[in-house]
């Protein structure tokens, strides 16, 4: 059986995040930690292509294969008022899956090998954890390493509320010039809005002739592609006033939005990170600079020989303030859309911004929630205090 310092299961944003920066740790350490990523064979077992989209200051370890950027985010009011924000000291960032995988397959090598593998199992043990695989030929693959994060999505824990971020995506060609790709719209919300939750447009220009468009909701269900494609169409025909749109590739997923705790650690030897170790942020969809976080924490704690557990990339006031937000959505309390108007309304994008992404300090926090509606985000955060949440054990 092969050994390995290290075994990464899983090659989508967390897993790759993670073995690239242990092969930039073995490089500039000049040291041969042997990691093993095991990455699914061509075929179904693979996920589709997708779009990450995230904000960061400066100049970002991902910057070289960017799809775009923006430096201006608009938010329209159901009213179809626009309000435009300037991001600094923020950019606003977009990244395709297949630019960032050839990235990491052309940079991530030092001490690095990939095994094409369906994994079935991986099973902890007091030294060292074993994982079982298929190779796209049938064959068994079997490793152990001393230490394992799997990244494979897994259904959330349960939680007091979970709602779902769901959408499908156009990458939309016009014949004619229709956007500006100097901004991106961050949330549209002249969509007919469900009766709890809240909908929106999405728009990111590559060109004045090219955007991805997306329609969103965060509800409880998701739809069927032909209602997302409704929606689609009444979004780019009715609010957009694109007449002739070309759809060249399209994207659908859903992001489980949930107030649940994802415990990191799976065994003594066995760790979770990406969206399954509570890198999503509950109150937005997103994952990436979660996951940024995580992957940079357990890079580091290898470097040091410590023991390499993920923390959690969202701080308890966060998580707490996530889910008064979800609850007062779910239950109906406040109007999705008019909250969202009001917040973006009323607060520099900037501030909301760097809320989202974690180093905010209280004071200015209190001050956006004194932003919102008061009354029935203090029912619900009483709510949320006198609901226990399920439990869940973490093993190890």
């Amino acid at each position: 059986m092969r050994q390995f310092d290290v075994a990464v299961v899983g090659a989508g944003a967390a897993g790759l995040s993670l073995t690239h920066r242990l092969a930039a740790s073995n490089r500039a350490a000049g040291r041969r930690l042997g990691i093993a990523l095991v990455e699914p064979p061509p075929g179904p077992a693979r996920p589709p292509e997708r779009t990450w989209c995230y904000w960061e200051r400066g100049v970002g370890r991902w910057d070289p294969v960017l799809a775009a950027r923006w430096e201006r985010l608009a938010v329209v009011g159901a009213d179809g008022r626009r309000r435009v924000h300037r991001t600094a000291p923020f950019s606003y960032k977009m990244l395709r899956s297949r630019d960032f995988e050839k990235y990491v397959a052309a940079t991530a090598v030092e001490g690095v090998t990939v095994l094409r593998a369906t994994v079935a199992e991986v099973a902890d043990g007091a030294e060292r954890a074993v994982v079982r695989a298929v190779d796209g030929a049938g064959a068994p693959v079997e490793i152990a390493a001393t230490w394992v994060f799997d990244s494979r999505p897994a259904a959330p824990p349960p939680g007091r509320t979970a709602l779902l971020q769901h959408f499908r995506g156009w990458f939309a060609r016009t014949p004619h010039d229709a956007f500006d790709p100097s901004g991106a719209v961050l949330m549209d919300l002249r969509t007919p809005q469900p009766a709890r939750g809240v909908s929106f447009g999405y728009v990111l220009p590559l060109s004045p002739r090219e955007a991805l468009v997306e329609y969103t909701e965060f509800t409880r269900e998701a739809l069927d592609t032909p209602a997302y494609e409704a929606a689609l169409r009444d979004y780019t025909g009715r609010v957009l006033k694109l007449r002739e749109v070309e759809v060249t590739a399209a994207e659908q997923g859903a992001i489980p939005m949930t107030d649940a705790r994802f415990p990191t650690r799976a065994g003594r030897r066995v760790f979770r990170i990406g969206a399954a170790g509570g890198a999503t942020r509950p109150s937005t969809g997103y994952t990436f600079s979660g996951i940024q976080r995580q992957t940079a924490a357990v890079a580091r704690a290898l470097e040091r020989g410590a023991e390499p557990v993920p923390p959690t990339p969202h701080r308890r006031r966060h998580l707490a303030m996530d889910a008064v937000l979800l609850r007062a959505l779910d239950t109906g309390r406040v109007d999705g859309a008019a909250f969202f108007t009001r917040l973006f309304d009323r607060t520099p994008l900037p501030a909301v911004l760097d809320f989202l992404d974690g180093p905010s300090h209280p004071l200015r926090e209190l001050a956006i929630g004194l932003r919102a509606p008061v009354a029935p985000m203090a029912l619900t955060a009483a709510e949320c205090a006198l609901r226990r949440r399920p439990r869940v054990r973490p093993r190890g």
